[in-house]
């Protein structure tokens, strides 16, 4: 049983998603303020956090860079409608994913459940277990470990998938269309800057190629291909 920690405010929204997210099987914390949501989730106890941006104290993106800097926890990001910069700012720092408030219930737990199913240890589908190596980049499936030139990078869950997706077919177009589907479990709706603020986060973990080139074009309007390597 996944337990999710909400972290917002409201406390009559909080006790309205426990509620509803009980009903659905799930274990519910709530944190009404910044640094208490920060420390809950730091102590390692829960499967994902529900993060409203405005918290007193740490407001939602304080609390997203202090958690990120330690751990790789999926969050899922709430933010007010309309405000896309809020989602953005979000995905840079980190975030799996974002919905606009006020949500759908239902739409809340379909995106739970993507994003704790996509953080299990279970490979992508794209990678059919196997470990791939192009050039000075690793990426295990099973252990999820991504390892450039000797150095293990952090991803979030999210972005290891967008990255194993790639990967998977490096020297091939990937449509954003794809990497939705495939990576966010769910299809891309106008405006939607998910995928490429994760494929954006990737490059700037993963750095320059090593000839100091780009290891990721952007094939613009279409998708993304990740540079074929020594015939990889």
């Amino acid at each position: 049983m996944a337990h999710i920690l909400i972290a917002d405010d409201d406390t009559e929204l909080c006790q309205l998603l426990d509620e509803y997210l009980t009903q659905e099987g799930f274990t519910v914390t709530s944190a009404h303020s910044g640094a208490s949501a920060a420390d809950l989730v730091l102590a390692g106890e829960h499967d994902l956090m529900i993060l409203d941006v405005m918290l007193p104290g740490l407001n939602g993106f304080d609390v997203l860079r202090k958690v990120r800097s330690q751990s790789q926890v999926p969050i899922l990001m709430l933010t007010a409608k309309g405000e896309e910069v809020d989602r953005i700012v979000g995905l840079e720092l980190g975030a799996d994913d974002y919905l606009a408030k006020p949500c759908s219930p239902r739409e809340l737990v379909a995106r739970i459940r993507t994003i704790i199913r996509r953080a299990n240890l279970a490979p992508p589908a794209s990678t059919n277990g196997q470990v791939l190596t192009i050039g000075d980049v690793e990426l295990a499936p099973a252990t999820r470990d991504v390892i450039r030139n000797g150095d293990r990078i952090q991803l979030t869950a999210a972005e290891f998938d967008v990255l194993a997706l790639l990967l998977g077919h490096a020297g091939e177009l990937v449509t954003r269309e794809q990497l939705c589907e495939r990576c966010l479990g769910r299809k891309p709706v106008p405006f939607d800057r998910s995928i490429d603020m994760h494929v954006s986060n990737i490059r700037r973990k993963l750095g320059p190629a090593p000839d100091g080139g780009d290891r990721i074009k952007t094939l613009r309007g279409t998708g993304y291909q990740y540079v074929a390597i020594n015939g990889h």
